[in-house]
């Protein structure tokens, strides 16, 4: 009996409760994910989607998300990783801003034998043990054939391309892709290239001067605009509305945000790339959330693909994820599938547009 009573009460002592008894074995701290996002303004999704959905995959699985906001500073980006090495993170996810920002967090980590996910761009030449993002050249393939089939038949057609930051390996994989496409074409005659443009930082109020400068230089003459983001797209969209071209020239975007999808159905852009945030969130939450319990093999089949670092000359582990170009006859699909809400989109002056496209805000 006294057998069974003990294996009744498990771990507590047999007998007295008292001096001596054997008590359960207190529970630790939550292991810790920090989790370093790039600015607020290349893109709305980070605050917007990224904090709340990885905040709230990382509390349902009983992990403690520190999630901080490098605000487009490299000092700060740095300042930020040192004080999560510091709280002791289990595993260091990081949108970098640049390579070489990357790379130094990277090196410290390593020292402080914390692994490391690159999240939606790679650190080139870097140390991270995997890398979460989508198919950058598949997103690049997908706006230059939205650009070509809004652009139609024009021989000769004038193209600029708008890209990304050059410190930013996606804006090199997004003009690969676009390259993929339309080089051919440049190649043949069947369109020319009036100048490709990279931005710094991805940021709108540098990229729309520096097109209006293109543009001017090129005599006001423009055909289609391949513009990397929608933030470009947008700032592309301004200028062209100055010179009384907007929705005459197409205008290529991505990220799919509210602004980018206004502006398709009120005909100023011709469409965007969608990518699922909430898949990409989910697959870093999964991902770091093994690591961080220590199931490395749980996260190597998690991350089934390879990106090949030029720099670095490795693969990197990969979740590599897929797109879906959006058209204005397709804004509607965003909707019904939660991603955006009909009573943001559908503006006053874009009531008419949405009920022709049957988007209900009601």
């Amino acid at each position: 009996m006294a057998t069974s009573a003990c294996l009744l009460f498990l771990l507590s002592a047999c007998g007295d409760a008292g001096e001596g008894a054997l008590t359960l074995p207190s529970r630790g701290p939550k292991p810790i994910v920090g989790v370093i996002l790039p600015d607020q303004t290349s893109s709305t999704r980070w605050e917007a989607q990224d904090r709340p959905l990885l905040t709230q995959a990382f509390n349902y699985a009983d992990i403690e998300p520190l999630i901080e906001n490098a605000n487009g500073d490299e000092g700060k980006f740095l300042q930020i990783a040192e004080e999560m090495i510091r709280r002791k993170v289990k595993v260091l996810v990081t949108t970098p801003l640049s390579s070489a920002g990357g790379l130094a967090v990277q090196k410290k980590a390593k020292e402080a034998g914390i692994p490391v996910i690159d999240y939606d761009r790679l650190t080139l030449g870097g140390q991270a043990e995997y890398y979460v993002s989508f198919d950058g050249v598949n997103v690049g393939q997908l706006q230059a054939e939205g650009m070509l089939s809004c652009l139609g038949a024009r021989p000769g057609a004038q193209i600029v391309e708008m890209e990304g930051a050059p410190t930013d390996h996606n804006a090199t994989l997004f003009a690969q892709g676009h390259n993929s496409v339309l080089g051919p074409r440049y190649e043949s005659g069947a369109l020319k290239l009036v100048k490709t443009q990279s931005v710094e930082g991805w940021k709108p109020d540098i990229g729309g001067p520096l097109f209006e400068q293109i543009l001017n230089g090129n005599g006001g003459k423009v055909d289609g605009v391949i513009a990397a983001n929608d933030g470009l797209a947008g700032a592309v969209v301004e200028v062209l509305k100055k010179k009384n071209l907007a929705g005459k020239v197409p205008v290529t975007g991505q990220d799919a945000t509210v602004e980018g999808l206004r502006a398709i159905l009120r005909g100023e852009q011709c469409n965007t790339v969608y990518k699922p945030v909430r898949d990409e969130a989910e697959a870093v939450a999964r991902l770091a959330i093994a690591v961080a319990r220590g199931d490395l093999d749980g996260a190597d089949d998690l991350a089934t693909g390879n990106l090949r670092d030029p720099v670095a000359r490795r693969d990197i582990k990969s979740v590599l994820l897929g797109a879906t170009l959006i058209k204005k006859d397709s804004v509607r699909r965003l909707v019904t599938d939660g991603v955006v809400k009909a009573q943001d989109l559908c503006t006053a002056d874009l009531a008419a547009v949405c009920a022709s496209q049957d988007i209900v805000t009601g």
